[in-house]
């Protein structure tokens, strides 16, 4: 089991947060799901399209290069993206 620094102990945030020790350590462990998998290659492609336009495409045409290229996404999913990435068109 790896070690973990945390500012207050264990067992309190546990009760606090009504989670077992045992389940709270098993999320730290835990695998990156299929949709962090996708998200973190999807904003990869994104800020690469972004940058590539020089910051002048938004959601709507970095979704149709994505569409492109044969990335099957929805315009909200990608200006949400971008939004979390704090990126706009200009």
């Amino acid at each position: 089991m790896k070690k973990y620094q945390h500012k207050y102990s264990i067992e309190k945030m546990s009760k606090v947060l009504k989670v077992s020790r045992s389940g709270y350590y098993e999320w730290l462990d835990r695998k990156p799901s299929k949709r962090a998998i996708e998200n973190k290659a999807l904003k990869t492609k994104i800020i690469s399209i972004y940058k590539d336009s020089k910051g002048r495409y938004g959601s709507p045409k970095i979704t149709k290069e994505l569409e492109d290229e044969g990335i099957k996404v929805s315009r909200p999913r990608v200006a949400r993206m971008m939004r979390l990435e704090g990126i706009k068109s200009i």
